[in-house]
């Protein structure tokens, strides 16, 4: 059985804490695109572990955890990342990256940094991960895969090509920055290849081996159906295509073997950096959120905007992704509110939206039509059945799940990896 996971709102909707949860009873879990921008949280009896390229399942000493084709990865973040797992006494042995999955180089985080400051005050916030020059470069075909680390002569040559013809010239006459020196970085990636050289392979026939012999498969999206390229709030949007088509072609698993897609959204919505945001709340509503939440951006520490559930972004993501269940997340931090808001749609020059539209500038401007509900005033992190939930909680995620036109069968009442009501199938594969 073949499982997507993937975000329903802008991000930070808890998949990690979603993917740690359902590998108890996984095979595989599958990294399948997006770079070390994205952060996934897991807390375990052991702490909190933070992961930008790892799949969340590597907890999991039974799982084979893959990074597909479709991420992009930083060598020196992927190697601190394996280090750090091994200095807290898990070895990564279950670890595999594909050889098709596309490398950051030291050029991209400083391209990002500079074109971003270019726009001035029309920047679209990114994180300087060097993201979305990595990913231009694989368009262009000029990038360099994983793979090539195991390629010396063919790495050398490629990178005076890039770096000598293409990047320098770039740095030096736009951006008046000082050339790359082609033989350091030379021996700054083989370095690289020679500790990540156990883990690359050609993930192919091992996933659709996998798939044969009717594995569990766990296919771990980043960023979210918000920041999708496509289907996103353009241009304020991640450099990949995060919903559950982009998971098939990050993968290599083909879409007629995807037997669920779990939508992730929290019980109210958050967002980091530029862009438009119907329901944002600035007020001390929100300040409380955040605090309460501890919405810190896992990557780069900013503080995320805040706002009330939106209804039409969680129906647009159940729609664009095929979802079969939605999961709702840190439902918890809602459990001081006296009441609570749900937006059902957006109010735009006379017409009622259920969707957000593409025209970016309609939906920075449009208003979002709201209905207030008793909140619970209770903390519901103890509870682990939906029985357990006070009344107005389960009213509020029964008006969730009208509004989302999917069964909510997973719910979130905690940042522990155990804190989960599931109002679905025990076990979840199945």
């Amino acid at each position: 059985m073949v499982i997507v996971i993937v975000g329903g709102q802008w991000g930070d909707e808890g998949k990690g804490k979603l993917v740690d949860f359902l590998a108890q009873q996984a095979d595989m879990v599958i990294r399948a695109q997006g770079g070390n921008n994205a952060g996934h949280t897991v807390v375990t009896e052991h702490g909190e572990f933070k992961f930008q390229l790892i799949p969340s399942g590597i907890l999991h000493s039974h799982v084979t955890c893959v990074i597909g084709n479709g991420v992009v990865a930083d060598p020196r973040v992927l190697i601190r990342e394996i280090e750090q797992l091994r200095e807290r006494g898990v070895e990564p042995q279950n670890l595999i990256i594909s050889e098709r999955a596309h490398l950051v180089m030291s050029y991209h985080p400083l391209l990002d940094k500079l074109e971003e400051e270019s726009r001035g005050d029309d920047r679209l916030g990114t994180t300087w991960r060097g993201i979305g020059p990595a990913y231009a470069d694989k368009i262009r075909r000029i990038g360099f895969r994983i793979g090539d680390l195991q390629k010396q002569v063919f790495m050398r040559k490629k990178l005076d090509f890039v770096v000598g013809k293409v990047k320098n010239p770039t740095l030096q006459r736009l951006y008046t920055e000082e050339a790359f020196d082609n033989d350091h970085m030379v021996e700054e990636y083989l370095g690289y290849a020679q500790v990540l050289d156990p883990y690359i392979r050609d993930t192919f026939p091992i996933i659709h081996d996998a798939l044969d012999r009717g594995a569990n498969i766990l296919l771990e999206g980043a960023q979210s159906t918000m920041l999708d390229l496509d289907f996103g709030s353009y241009p304020y949007v991640t450099s990949s295509n995060c919903t559950a088509g982009g998971a098939c072609t990050g993968s290599g698993i083909p879409p007629t073997r995807i037997n669920k897609t779990v939508v992730v959204c929290k019980g109210y919505t958050t967002r980091v950096g530029y862009g438009p945001f119907p329901t944002e709340l600035l007020n001390h509503v929100g300040d409380a959120i955040r605090e309460r939440g501890n919405e810190f951006g896992t990557v780069t520490g900013r503080p995320r905007r805040v706002g009330w559930f939106d209804g039409a972004v969680a129906r647009y993501a159940v729609r664009v992704n095929g979802a079969t269940s939605v999961a709702l997340t840190k439902l918890d931090v809602l459990d001081e509110m006296p009441d609570v808001q749900i937006c059902v749609g957006y109010d735009f020059r006379g017409e009622f939206h259920d969707h957000p539209m593409a025209n970016i500038s309609h939906l920075k401007h449009c208003e979002p039509r709201y209905e207030r509900m008793p909140g619970w005033e209770a903390p519901i992190g103890d509870c682990r059945s939906w029985e357990d939930l006070p009344a107005n909680c389960r009213a509020y995620v029964e008006r969730v799940e009208e509004l989302c036109r999917a069964p909510i069968e997973m719910i979130g009442v905690g940042p522990r990896r155990d804190q989960f009501v599931v109002r679905g199938r025990r076990p979840y594969f199945n």
